[in-house]
């Protein structure tokens, strides 16, 4: 088990170490040789990640107790949680999505003209009211259980 751990602490270490160490020391590197050491970390996180995964299959297979604690849930109520955390994630997804381009275009209007902060407020508020549309309907779908 530690060698998973190195496995997945490692590629993470290495990269917060090579960023820290870059920004403390800024040179122009080879964009390829950044490029090849970020992607072996990312396989070798992937490769820890995916053997933690394998490894908790075995372990959760293996425990007779738990398979008796959690029959208190079915396959169909398991499902409707999941289709109640819908509605919010994908709200969220949206609220991202519209609050980029309106982010951006707001803090180069206030650079300009600052008076205009209170608008750019407003459309801001505007796109995040979709994430809290997905909330709720996610809180009445829950009272639906």
């Amino acid at each position: 088990m530690s060698w998973l751990i190195v496995l997945i602490v490692l590629p993470v270490a290495a990269t917060l170490g090579s960023g820290i160490w870059l920004t403390l020391k800024p040179q122009r590197l080879p964009t390829a040789w950044l490029r090849s050491g970020l992607l072996a970390h990312l396989a070798l996180f992937g490769l820890g990640l995916a053997s933690a995964m394998l490894m908790g299959v075995q372990e959760v297979m293996a425990a007779e107790p738990a398979t008796a604690a959690a029959g208190g849930i079915t396959v169909g109520q398991g499902l409707a949680l999941l289709g109640i955390g819908l509605p919010t994630g994908l709200a969220a997804i949206g609220a991202a999505l519209a609050l980029g381009p309106i982010g951006s275009a707001a803090m180069a209007v206030i650079a300009e003209k600052p008076e205009m902060f209170g608008r750019t407020l407003i459309y801001m508020g505007l796109a995040e009211g979709i994430a809290i549309y997905g909330l709720v309907m996610s809180i009445l779908l829950l009272g639906k259980i």
